[in-house]
């Protein structure tokens, strides 16, 4: 299942989940992009987001307003549906309007992978190479990984930190992949002081010792987090 965060209020761009997206708002131009994986839930705090959803043939389920964070709100909705513990969940931010319907595929064959081997994993998730440009724009969250491809941290600032200007960045790509019982268990945990700090959720989970699987992909896109960004995103697409 997936399941689309979708909270109106946002501070750098107001009601930016319904700015227009060739002729769509933007969180049923992103629910259209990934509707032929399998079934789309959109979570949402506004009865506004509601009946648009409605309009164009999706369910949207109200959650509360409380929530700190998009994973939280899908875990309610989760919940509410009484998903088996080991249904596979793939939490779409709203603000990827133009992700691949490819990466959600692998996000969600990685999370299935790791139910067959028992592998001992909290959340699946992807990154991609990005240019120096990206990697020094804070809204444009980097990743570094360990041998075994388990993210050791993620950071808006650039990471690491490059003495000789050769290496590569990579970018996270906000996409996660848990089961229910993954799921459960991450929104469990307490908010932690790195996720505060960098306003990163997925920190919660490497700050209580977690492991976050990413795999590598090649995208065009990116979350849209100010006006600039979409202009950016529309030139692209």
């Amino acid at each position: 299942m997936i399941i689309i965060p979708a909270r109106l209020a946002s501070n750098r761009f107001p009601r930016k989940i319904l700015a227009n997206i060739n002729g769509y708002p933007m969180v049923i131009a992103t629910a259209n992009r990934v509707k032929d994986i399998d079934k789309v839930i959109i979570a949402t705090d506004s009865d506004e987001v509601v009946n648009i959803a409605k309009d164009y043939g999706f369910k949207a389920i109200m959650t509360s307003d409380k929530h700190k964070s998009g994973t939280d709100r899908v875990n309610e909705v989760a919940n509410k549906l009484e998903l088996d513990e080991n249904e596979v969940i793939v939490n779409v931010q709203a603000d990827e309007p133009f992700i691949e319907p490819e990466i959600i595929q692998k996000v969600k064959t990685r999370v299935e992978s790791a139910i067959k081997s028992n592998e001992d994993i909290m959340i699946t998730s992807c990154y991609k190479l990005i240019d120096k440009t990206l990697a020094d724009d804070p809204n444009h969250v980097k990743v570094i990984t360990d041998h075994k491809g388990y993210a050791i941290y993620f950071s808006r600032s650039k990471i690491p930190y490059d003495r000789e200007e050769y290496l590569n960045y990579y970018g996270h790509l906000g996409i996660y992949g848990f089961t229910k019982k993954s799921l459960n268990e991450f929104c469990s945990l307490p908010l932690s002081p790195l996720e505060d700090i960098e306003k990163l959720e997925q920190l919660r989970a490497i700050y209580f010792g977690k492991k976050i699987a990413m795999t590598e992909v090649a995208s065009q896109s990116f979350g849209i987090d100010t006006p600039e960004d979409l202009e950016k995103a529309l030139l692209l697409n």
